[in-house]
């Protein structure tokens, strides 16, 4: 895997961050003070600081698809991609673009998901069959 990244966005509730990331997409927790938690985001450093969330417009463009600009995301083997769309599914999370397998039989093969936090930050997961296609044109 490469090196993980780090991301801090905000969040209103913290709690409801917690059950979030911790409850529905199984991320372990970290850190945290009365106004941060750290997650383990799939392998990354995803902090959420208590603030105003970021600004998002539907102003993106994936298939058919308007999707929230700017998300953030993570990349999965398909397998693990759709073990948490049926996590999401059954936790009742309302999809701005469901899971959609996208490029059938082409380079860059995929599964992809849209859904917002509590907070309202968008997140996009994909599932690649193939981890050669992630960057594939």
């Amino acid at each position: 895997m490469p090196a993980p990244f780090h991301l801090a966005i905000h969040v209103d509730d913290l709690d409801a961050a917690r059950d979030f990331y911790g409850g529905v997409l199984g991320c372990a927790e970290g850190r945290s003070t009365e106004t941060w938690v750290d997650f383990d985001f799939f392998g990354h450093q995803l902090s959420l600081h208590r603030g105003e969330p970021f600004a998002t417009a539907e102003t993106g463009q994936v298939g058919d698809h308007r999707v929230p600009m700017p998300h953030f995301g993570v990349v999965l083997e398909v397998g693990a991609f759709q073990r948490l769309a049926r996590r999401l599914e059954a936790a009742g999370v309302d999809f701005v673009v469901p899971p959609t397998l996208r490029f059938p039989g082409r380079p860059g093969e995929q599964w992809t998901m849209f859904f917002r936090d509590p907070a309202g930050n968008p997140i996009e997961v994909k599932g690649f069959t193939d981890s050669a296609g992630i960057f594939a044109s």
